[in-house]
């Protein structure tokens, strides 16, 4: 069944984040594994919250194109949680 990653960012700005989707948002839709990704403002910073098909999907995902482009001070909190149901159109 898929995963939710949950992406906790202190300190990001929507600037910040828009930069980021802006370089990745075309990769993240073509990656392997990927079912959605939806974002907001949160007390802290950011929150993001994406769906994939599994960890490694999500985490290979991270580990290649995220983590190399983090600006200095950004380190999310990630979090994983298997879901029990998924409904897509």
């Amino acid at each position: 069944m898929a995963i939710m990653v949950t992406s906790e960012v202190s300190g990001q700005s929507p600037q910040g984040y828009d930069a980021m989707l802006a370089v990745l948002g075309d990769v993240l839709k073509q990656a392997p594994g990927f079912i959605m990704h939806v974002s907001h403002p949160c007390e802290t910073g950011w929150r993001i919250v994406e769906v994939w098909e599994s960890r490694e999907h999500a985490a290979r995902f991270f580990a290649a194109h995220v983590a190399p482009r983090l600006p200095d001070g950004i380190r999310p909190k990630l979090s994983f949680e298997a879901l029990h149901s998924l409904v897509k159109s």
